[in-house]
């Protein structure tokens, strides 16, 4: 069921119909309740806004921001539907009247896609960013060059792909269980998967987001005007605050899975990263001898 309506383009001038304003005062409420019952969604989007334009700028920003809402709204309104290409999932439509729907998806639920891919975008460029040789980076910290071919290639479209289904291997099951926590019961799966109740479709169906946003906004990143000093010094301080954002989900999530008593899914979600923070703390911090010449020497 709908929580806002859509307007016809043959709707007549506001002089003539009183209840569109009425309508867009009630939008305009919608989200402000939205705002109160899901803070922390708005929290994680503002500082998706504010790391996105200190690493990439706001042209890009908002570019990458509407196309990935629009790639993940399109595909939730297709899935529960016809259930391509999460599988089959509903809304329950249990907070209509609390918070803003477009359609039958709550717009909390769709803008969470946006920051969550930037995030794994830039855990994935902290992998595949070449070193370089910064001037003014931190002796501790790998300096990574902000280089357009790097950041928009093949591999970077894969590799984010892969971190964005593998962190809603941690959200998803514990957001099924909302009913347990302030998120609330709003959504299901007719028939529950094998992990923990979600279906593996589902994370398919996070992957297809990542890589159709990804595959829309890399060209446009090729296309516009560079970035300047940004590529040619270390971008690796400015790629931390997306990766914080992403460990900060993270760990949100994990927070509440123990908080409701699923030891075994925290326990299962903690494990499953052990080896990705490793291997990112190992590139990250490692200098080899070479490196650190390289550093110096400017």
């Amino acid at each position: 069921m709908a929580g806002v309506c859509v307007f016809s383009s043959r709707s007549l001038p506001i002089t003539h119909h009183p209840s569109l304003l009425t309508l867009l005062m009630d939008i305009l409420t919608l989200f402000l309740k939205t705002l109160l019952l899901r803070p922390y969604v708005f929290v994680f989007l503002a500082a998706f806004l504010f790391s996105a334009i200190q690493l990439i700028g706001w042209p890009r920003t908002w570019r990458f921001w509407l196309i990935s809402w629009a790639t993940a709204f399109v595909c939730e309104y297709s899935s529960t539907r016809n259930g391509i290409p999460f599988g089959w999932y509903h809304y329950n439509g249990s907070t209509i009247g609390q918070e803003l729907y477009f359609s039958n998806i709550p717009f909390m639920d769709s803008i969470s896609f946006s920051f969550l891919l930037y995030a794994a975008y830039c855990v994935t460029l902290c992998f595949l960013l070449p070193k370089t040789a910064a001037p003014g980076a931190p002796v501790w910290l790998a300096p990574l060059r902000f280089d357009r071919n790097a950041r928009t290639g093949w591999p970077a479209l894969l590799v984010t792909a892969l971190f964005f289904a593998f962190i809603d291997m941690v959200i998803d099951p514990v957001a099924l269980r909302g009913d347990r926590w302030f998120l609330g019961k709003i959504y299901y799966y007719p028939d529950p998967g094998t992990h923990f109740g979600v279906p593996l479709a589902n994370y398919v169906g996070w992957a297809v987001v990542a890589l159709i946003s990804l595959a829309i906004y890399f060209p446009l990143d090729r296309r516009l005007p560079s970035l300047g000093t940004i590529e040619h010094l270390s971008a690796t301080p400015r790629l931390l605050l997306g990766v914080g954002l992403y460990y900060g989900v993270l760990l949100f999530n994990l927070a509440v899975t123990f908080w409701i008593g699923e030891d075994l899914l925290g326990l299962t979600g903690t494990l499953m990263y052990v080896p990705v923070t490793v291997l990112l703390l190992i590139r990250l911090l490692y200098h080899s001898s070479e490196d650190s010449t390289l550093t110096s020497g400017q």
